[in-house]
């Protein structure tokens, strides 16, 4: 029934009841069911309209941890697997690095020739890793988790910096990763300071890569940047 031809029915209702000279009146019990009737009507009509409001348990952020495949404290797990991406010589394809994960739902078989998701891998090098990360990581594959934070409303990760600024809550720093500058581009991440490795494997395909970034000074100012140092980051949560 159209809301106005509703409105109209309540309406001659309370005429009907009240519209008199009597100075007291006896609802018969049809008159109450209909009572109740339209008290449930404008209840859920205008329950309807209402924005729900989330409760403070269901307000959550998510983010990915690169390098680890647990969750820091304070956070849960929504899933863990490991890091891949377009291989760092296709033209086309995807641009940003994604965490896989450890139990894909996997679709049938399929030849087109359009190969653009691959594993990630550690290029850090006894000559180019940061410091704190250990060389043994050279071309093993990167493991990652999904991470989410309750009762946040905000995530940001901040580079150039291992600490948040005042009311934000730091979830885990490290160094800012990505391809190499002669590679296709990829997103710039915050690879986690304590990175582990998927497994004891380094089968060095070269697919989706994970470089250090170094500053330069020219047109990035020195100071208060520094040159030819690496560049620290941090997930924050607020």
């Amino acid at each position: 029934m159209p809301t106005y031809s509703f409105a109209t029915v309540i309406v001659a209702f309370v005429v009907s009841v009240y519209g008199h000279d009597c100075t007291k009146y006896s609802l018969t019990p049809s008159d109450q069911s209909l009572i109740d009737m339209m008290k449930h009507y404008l209840h859920t009509s205008r329950k309807a309209d209402c924005p729900v409001t989330p409760s403070q348990q269901d307000i959550g952020v998510t983010y990915v941890r690169w390098g680890k495949k647990i969750c820091p404290e304070n956070s849960e797990i929504v899933y863990t697997g490991q890091a891949g991406g377009n291989q760092h010589t296709n033209k086309g394809g995807g641009s940003n690095y994604l965490c896989l994960p450890s139990d894909p739902e996997n679709g049938e078989a399929y030849s087109y020739a359009n190969e653009g998701l691959y594993g990630a891998e550690y290029e850090i090098h006894s000559t180019s890793k940061p410091s704190g990360l250990p060389a043994s990581l050279a071309e093993k594959e990167v493991q990652c988790a999904v991470c989410r934070r309750k009762g946040k409303v905000s995530v940001l990760m901040i580079p150039g910096r291992k600490s948040c600024y005042k009311g934000w809550k730091s979830e885990y720093s490290g160094f800012l990763m990505s391809e190499h500058i002669t590679h296709n581009n990829k997103d710039y991440i915050c690879m986690d300071g304590d990175a582990k490795p998927l497994d004891n494997r380094a089968s060095n395909e070269n697919g989706a890569l994970f470089y250090p970034i170094r500053a330069k000074c020219g047109s990035l100012r020195c100071p208060p940047y520094k040159d030819n140092t690496e560049v620290l980051c941090t997930v924050c949560t607020k």
